[in-house]
């Protein structure tokens, strides 16, 4: 599942580069194509520039230079993934009608599909099939059919930030070919990592990112939910830094190797969030009579045994850390072979934004 708001003159690759450009910590990664598999070739993490309000094309130039030359990779092109303040993504009923026609529909009436008016943006359309299980709706008797109407997953983002982008990474050497939702690249990563469950079982994957926390429920294959909490590894440290008086780098350092005695700091900041993750699977599981069956968890609090422990918890499902390289040949510098078990689940949105692009 791509989703580009941005689609440039696509040719086949057998290269890509995919960065992730979060609010702390940009990840990039450098993915090849091997037959029906791919080759994670190399990654950087590196400290996300500082803004205040928008990433301007000249400070990301300079941004994506660093990075490349961080990474050292031989191919140019490169898919950049725009994060949840950034990039909506949205289920809609619409008309059975083609993709480009789905496009121009929302681009002039956003108000009756989105509930909002979006002056300036791009759309990307997936069509999600009518699920073979589910009840047949009954209508009332002499009741006239109207138009035929399909589940419609939309995504969106302002033309204004996408060019930026696109003219940044000109800038720095670079040549677009897709730009993604970041909230998407879980999935892809573990449609690849583990097929069998993403075709069969009723998951849900958790991402949990600097600023937010994104939950997305995937139904055998396709995205039946997707919610943003606005809770975040930032606000667990923060909770850390009040409570014990420290430096935010020490928090850090202390959320990853927990002390049993800063166990109910920590949990005052973490129980909301397994709540939060908790409701919007009781909303799926009502809606579609289906239990979700695991949750598989990303980003950079996953480290913590003790706020995966506290999740579980609170969603009283069986939470696993997903690490998106399973089934990927790993051809990396000896360092970066031996820190890939560390690291990989704080790649997963990059790697499924170049997942999508290949």
């Amino acid at each position: 599942m791509a989703l580009p708001f941005f689609n440039g003159t696509r040719k086949k690759r057998d290269q890509m580069l995919a960065m992730d450009l979060g609010s702390r910590i940009t990840k990039v990664v450098h993915l090849q194509r091997l037959g029906q598999g791919f080759a994670l070739c190399g990654y950087a993490l590196l400290d996300a520039p500082i803004f205040e309000k928008t990433l301007s094309p000249e400070m990301l130039a300079e941004h994506l230079k660093a990075v490349t030359q961080a990474l050292n990779a031989k191919t140019r092109f490169v898919t950049l993934t725009m994060g949840v303040d950034d990039a909506l993504v949205r289920h809609s009923e619409m008309p059975r009608l083609q993709n480009d026609d789905l496009r121009a529909v929302l681009k002039h009436n956003s108000r009756a599909y989105l509930q909002q008016e979006l002056s300036g943006y791009v759309y990307d359309c997936h069509v999600i099939p009518p699920d073979p299980q589910a009840k047949p709706v009954q209508l009332p008797p002499n009741t006239a059919a109207g138009p035929q109407k399909q589940t419609v997953l939309v995504t969106g983002a302002k033309k204004q930030l996408v060019d930026d982008l696109v003219a940044g990474a000109k800038s720095a050497g670079l040549v677009v070919d897709y730009i993604v939702p970041g909230l998407i690249g879980p999935v892809n990563a573990f449609e690849r990592a583990m097929p069998a469950e993403f075709a069969n079982e009723v998951v849900a994957l958790v991402d949990l990112g600097f600023r937010h926390s994104t939950i997305c429920v995937l139904n055998r294959g396709e995205l039946g939910l997707s919610r943003v909490v606005n809770i975040g590894g930032d606000k667990l440290t923060q909770s850390l830094v009040a409570a014990l008086n420290i430096s935010y780098a020490e928090a850090e350092g202390i959320k990853i190797g927990m002390p049993a005695e800063i166990l109910n700091d920590l949990e005052s900041q973490v129980v909301p969030l397994g709540r939060e993750l908790r409701a919007s699977i009781d909303f799926f599981e009502h809606q579609h009579d289906r239990p979700v069956t695991q949750i598989f968890m990303t980003g950079g609090a996953t480290r913590s045994p003790v706020i995966l422990q506290i999740l579980q918890r609170e969603l009283l499902v069986d939470c696993k850390v997903l690490n998106p390289t399973n089934l990927m040949q790993l051809s990396l510098p000896p360092q970066q072979a031996a820190e890939i078990e560390q690291v990989a689940t704080q790649l997963t949105v990059a790697l499924g934004a170049a997942m999508a692009a290949l």
